[in-house]
């Protein structure tokens, strides 16, 4: 060994982030890599703190002593449990029931009235949560649906709701939410077409029935086949780059009804 390479082997590691674990700019590089390549979120390095901060349990729960042992790990076919771990882990789930209740409030007076029509001719209503996370945005959907048109479980209406984390859609299904988490519902709504709990509330029935939760990476294959009256696609798209987010919104016009809302968010 040279003594030029000596010198570098013997220098300390050095870390973005003070912690237990060492997280160095390689590491960061890596993880950022396969988000983007499994997602498609664009990570800069000004997020290694949060990348730090959600992950280290991870580390801590398998027993490793670095990051760079977990890069190893999520990037071998035996690691790809953990490496759709890592993407949940690292996939922000910010959300809460009628955020931007604006956007109810035109679904409710602007957009059902003549879907509703259409739903008793006979013609399917379908409605898109994308990136739902745990269910309040789909929820909410379908509780201002039902206080427009209490019937409207009967006619072919129904809300598709996905996300690429399946912990999420899995708490979506289950349809539980704390007292916290159930306290921006209007109270008329929660009693009307929510169920206390011991921890909270759960949805009702009716509220349920007319939600289907799947996973769906956008950026990966899409496998409906009908269009859409409506889609809320609020805030996730700001986490791509501006290529991927022109692909995802042309992809969901050609899945639209000409005519059709689409909800995003402010940011």
């Amino acid at each position: 060994m040279s003594a030029a390479a000596a010198r570098k082997a013997a220098r300390p590691v050095q870390s973005i982030v003070d912690g237990e674990f060492v997280l160095t700019e390689s590491d960061f590089r890596q993880i950022a890599a396969m988000l983007h390549g499994d997602a498609g979120i664009a990570l800069p390095e000004s997020k290694a703190t949060l990348v730090y901060s959600r992950l280290a349990k991870r580390l801590r729960a398998l027993g490793l002593s670095s990051f760079k042992d977990y890069c190893e790990l999520v990037s071998e076919e035996a690691g790809l449990d953990e490496r759709q771990k890592m993407l949940a882990a690292l996939t922000t789930n910010v959300t809460r029931f009628f955020r931007e209740p604006h956007h109810f409030d035109h679904l409710r007076d602007v957009v059902l009235p003549p879907l509703m029509d259409a739903a008793r001719r006979g013609e399917k209503v379908r409605i898109w949560s994308a990136a739902c996370s745990t269910g309040p945005e789909p929820y909410s959907a379908a509780m201002t649906i039902l206080q427009a048109f209490p019937d409207a479980g009967r006619y072919d209406l129904k809300i598709l709701a996905t996300d690429i984390d399946p912990n999420v859609v899995a708490e979506g299904r289950a349809g539980l939410y704390s007292n916290d988490a159930a306290s921006p519902v209007p109270p008329e709504l929660r009693q009307r077409w929510m169920t206390r709990t011991p921890d909270g509330w759960r949805m009702g029935d009716d509220a349920r029935s007319l939600v289907t939760f799947n996973e769906l990476n956008l950026i990966g294959s899409w496998p409906m086949k009908g269009r859409f009256d409506a889609v809320f696609c609020r805030n996730v798209v700001i986490y791509f780059e501006d290529d991927t987010q022109s692909r995802i919104w042309g992809r969901m016009a050609a899945l639209m009804h000409p005519g059709a809302t689409l909800y995003i968010g402010h940011s």
